[in-house]
C-alpha cells in the first residue's frame, strides 16, 4: 500500500529553503496561523493535493545534483507519521534532512509521545528550524528563516548530548 501526503507544493531544486540544492516538499496543513506567514495558501488541512511518498523519492532520486530534502510547509508535524516514512527513505539514499517547523523542539519531545510520527520524524532530520514566524521579529538578513525567535538546531547533536546544538548560518 502506497503512503500519501497532502502536499501544497513541490520546488525540485532550491537554493533558499537550505544549503546547496534542495528538493523541497511543501507539505498542507497548518494550525499556527502566524500572522504574515508567506504560505497562507498552505493552512488549509484539506487543501493542495495527494501525493505518494513513492514517487516523491523517485524524483528525488532522478536528481544526482540535490545536496539534500526539506521538509516545510504548511506545518510538516501535521503529517509526522507519512513524513518520517519519507525522511527515513530518503536517509537511506544519503540525503540529508531539513524540517521547518512552528513547534519549538522542546515542544515536540515534550509532545512525542501523544502525537504519532513526532519522535521518528525528529530523530530522522539533521536539521530542524523551529519556532513560529514572529511578524515583530522579522529580519530579512537572516538565512534560510524569516525571524529572529526562530532556531536553526542539529537535531542529531542535540539528541545525543540531550541539549540543544544550535547552528549559526548568519
Amino acid at each position: 500500500m502506497s503512503h500519501m501526503l497532502r502536499v501544497a507544493g513541490i520546488v525540485e531544486e532550491s537554493i533558499v529553503d537550505g544549503p546547496g540544492i534542495r528538493f523541497v516538499v511543501f507539505t498542507q496543513g497548518c494550525r499556527h496561523n502566524c500572522v504574515g506567514c508567506h504560505n497562507r495558501h498552505t493552512h488549509p488541512l484539506n487543501g493542495g493535493e495527494l501525493i505518494s511518498i513513492e514517487d516523491i523519492i523517485r524524483r528525488v532520486g532522478e536528481n544526482p545534483l540535490l545536496d539534500g530534502v526539506t521538509l516545510s510547509g504548511g506545518e510538516p508535524f501535521e503529517q509526522a507519521e507519512a513524513l518520517s516514512r519519507l525522511a527515513m527513505a530518503l536517509k537511506k539514499q544519503g540525503h540529508n534532512i531539513i524540517t521547518y517547523t512552528g513547534y519549538t523542539y522542546q515542544h515536540i519531545v515534550d509532545n512525542s509521545d501523544k502525537m504519532a510520527g513526532w519522535l521518528a520524524l525528529l530523530q530522522y532530520t539533521d536539521i530542524l528550524i523551529d519556532g513560529p514566524f514572529e511578524i515583530e521579529k522579522k529580519n530579512l538578513n537572516l538565512r534560510f528563516r524569516g525571524s529572529e525567535n526562530q532556531r536553526i538546531i542539529d537535531v542529531q547533536k542535540t539528541l545525543l548530548n540531550k541539549k540543544i546544538a544550535l547552528i549559526d548560518w548568519d
